[in-house]
């Protein structure tokens, strides 16, 4: 579930003023941060501008994504911020300057060349947060930018043909729920047509076959379940490849499925017959799969999470998902029946690694690589053979590959040495079953901060995500300059740990997930380092939904909680999510049209139970959220001032689904650092 996008900047943005519009300064009142024009503050006492003036530099680190590989000359597309939001760059070498080709108040999401000559890329991207993505065409030779879908639909990025010609996508155009299939020369955006009507929102195109004539496509129902399909590239005719388990047998996921180079067939990740994914090559004539990656460790414990084809077939490079952090495998079909494990040396050995994909002359392969002290950058593994170097099996019968690393991007992280920002450790505890749940600890420096530290309980969304060990970003100065702990959990439903416990917390399992964290509360009193005395809780999304949940049901063990476009009551979230999303959802949390399961989502909703919310909140909302809608955030809200519970309250009206503008997540983020300081440190 992937994988991070940071929203960062270059130089810092201090909006100073004295109070937000409307309110009469005192005459001795401190200078403050104002919220930009966009942003609706409630609640929020004005925020100093020290608070800003110390925290600013934490706010600064960059990050860059690799996005796509010309097809001739070497360069790259990758996507990183030099004002407000992430835009496309070019980078023509490694180390070389990052050149910027779009601008945009909102974030680009992808981008990748035409594949053939490389003279024009095609980009995606959406407006105000409300994640309604258009794609475009940029001509590299003009700087002309052409609209390439409705302007009014949800489209996915584009996927070209291997020929250049034609480009699929799905888009919800017809009737705002269905992910239909649509193919369109992007030439000529008249030629875009409706190829196949196809029931569900959860619709992929993942690949064009070799000659053009077909269509990969992933129909997902849920995390747990989902199925691959071909498509006539030419009269959207549909042939299901993958069965559909028997009534009462476990379900099969597939992910990532890309055409073998002879168009007979494709590789694929499932978890068909296997807790965890595995890489199988499936024959279309014979309609049977053979397993790649064997099953012994770590094979047979994690999942194989992502994956590329050289150009010609030859080699294959996959990303393994090793209890957060990533490891790199290798198949040489020419020369060893088994995958190669790679190393790539210093400073990598707990990186999280995405965005795989082979240059075209198929000698390196690029991709993004993020950590604790790595904001994330883009590497590719060196061009010369002649310097990797084979070690003894590490074990598994598989030999293993040292291969050198050429860093293309170094992010800026503020000013502050990478070194300064905290490596985690893995942590565990027993929750109330016995089950083991795991997570991330964070921990300040015990030389700079003596005794018990306050804890910051960070919940990750999804629910189906997974916290993995990656750079902090502004949370690093919660760490280093206030000396708090932050803990990272992944309750169960989360990824990564197998398919059985992703489903732990479906339907009427979802107070389990709750108990995760109430056993995590107790963890805490037993660790010297920490205070049990000063806990704050936090997350978004389905980890807002969770923060609200523990300040229901465990409000005696916390101090405080932050509630970032969180869901206050299933029920109507459901009812009120957009559609294309509402039966994806619904496999998780369950169908609130059942009287049964809408009783059970009213009976555990923290909006129902508002009377048991006694710590002070602060709650954060994106007036565009197609997902998690601000509805959510506002009845919570109002709940919370009615019985006189302290709450802030800050929404922006142009952000989505968490703020993605840099300069509301500057406000957003000084705003909390006072919360913290008024209600979890108490003066400290």
């Amino acid at each position: 579930m992937t994988p991070a996008r940071r929203v960062l900047s270059l130089l810092p943005l201090l909006f100073l003023a004295f109070l937000p519009p409307g309110a009469a300064p005192a005459a001795d009142a401190p200078p403050s941060v104002a919220p930009g024009g966009n942003l609706i503050v409630d609640g929020v006492p004005p925020v100093p501008a020290e608070t800003a003036d110390k925290a600013s530099r934490y706010g600064e680190a960059r990050a860059a994504l690799f996005a796509d590989w010309h097809p001739t000359d070497g360069s790259m597309l990758i996507l990183t911020r030099f004002g407000d939001t992430n835009q496309v760059h070019l980078v023509k070498m490694a180390g070389g300057a990052r050149t910027q080709l779009t601008f945009f108040p909102d974030r680009v999401e992808g981008a990748k060349f035409e594949p053939t000559k490389g003279d024009y890329f095609v980009f995606h991207k959406g407006a105000g947060g409300a994640e309604f993505f258009q794609n475009y065409r940029d001509d590299l030779a003009t700087g002309d930018i052409t609209l390439l879908t409705d302007g009014k639909s949800r489209n996915s990025e584009p996927t070209f043909s291997h020929d250049g010609r034609l480009v699929a996508y799905t888009s919800t155009r017809r009737d705002g729920t269905d992910t239909d299939l649509y193919v369109e020369d992007p030439l000529d955006p008249k030629s875009d047509h409706l190829l196949a009507p196809v029931p569900g929102g959860g619709w992929e195109v993942l690949d064009w076959s070799p000659d053009g004539t077909k269509l990969l496509v992933l129909e997902g129902i849920s995390i747990a379940e989902s199925y691959l399909w071909l498509f006539d590239a030419r009269t959207g005719e549909k042939t299901e490849l993958t069965p559909r388990p028997a009534p009462g047998a476990p379900t099969v996921a597939y992910g990532k499925a890309l055409f073998t180079r002879d168009g007979s067939g494709c590789y694929a990740i499932t978890d068909q017959g296997s807790e965890f994914f595995h890489l199988v090559v499936y024959d279309f004539a014979t309609k049977q799969s053979r397993r790649l990656t064997p099953e012994v460790a770590p094979f047979n414990v994690c999942d194989v999470e992502d994956f590329d084809l050289s150009h010609d077939g030859a080699r294959l490079a996959g990303v393994l998902n090793d209890r957060g952090t990533s490891r790199l495998f290798a198949f040489d079909f020419s020369q060893f029946p088994q995958p190669v494990n790679i190393t790539v040396g210093e400073g990598m050995a707990n990186a999280v690694i995405s965005r795989l994909k082979w240059r075209p002359d198929g000698q390196s392969v690029a991709f993004s690589a993020a950590g604790a002290r790595l904001p994330s950058d883009v590497f590719t593994t060196g061009d010369d053979p002649r310097a990797y170097r084979v070690a003894e099996d590490g074990g598994d019968g598989l030999p293993t590959v040292s291969v050198p690393l050429t860093r293309w991007t170094t992010s800026e992280t503020g000013g502050i040495a990478p070194a300064a920002f905290v490596e985690p450790r893995l942590v565990t505890w027993k929750s109330f079953d016995g089950r083991e749940i795991s997570g991330y600890l964070y921990a300040p420096d015990p030389k700079k901060f003596p005794g018990p530290r306050p804890a910051i309980i960070n919940i990750h969304g999804g629910p189906e995500s997974q916290f993995r060990p990656t750079f902090l970003g502004r949370n690093n100065y919660l760490v280093n300059e206030l000396g708090c702990a932050m803990i990272f959990p992944n309750v169960r439903g989360s990824s990564g740990q197998g398919k059985t416990f992703v489903s732990l917390d479906n339907g009427f399992l979802r107070e389990d997930s709750y108990k995760d964290i109430d056993a995590l509360l107790d963890w805490v009193k037993t660790q010297p380092a920490l205070d049990a005395g000063r806990i704050m809780v936090t997350g978004g999304s389905y980890g807002g939904h969770m923060t609200l949940a523990v300040s229901t049901f465990y409000a005696d063990k916390i101090r405080c909680s932050v509630d970032v476009v969180g869901m206050s009551n299933l029920r109507t979230f459901l009812e009120h999510t957009e559609s294309y999303r509402r039966d994806l959802r619904r496999v998780e949390y369950g169908d609130e049209r059942d009287p049964k399961m809408a009783e059970f989502m009213d009976r555990i909703a923290p909006l129902n139970n508002v009377a048991k919310i006694t710590k002070p909140m602060f709650v954060v909302a994106g007036y565009n959220d197609p997902r998690v809608p601000r509805t959510e955030a506002e009845q919570i809200v109002g709940a919370l001032k009615k019985q006189g519970t302290p709450v802030w309250f800050l929404m922006a009206r142009d952000e989505g689904h968490g703020f993605a503008k840099k300069k509301n997540a500057d406000y957003q983020f000084y705003a909390t650092v006072e919360f913290i300081r008024q209600y979890l440190l108490g003066g400290e």
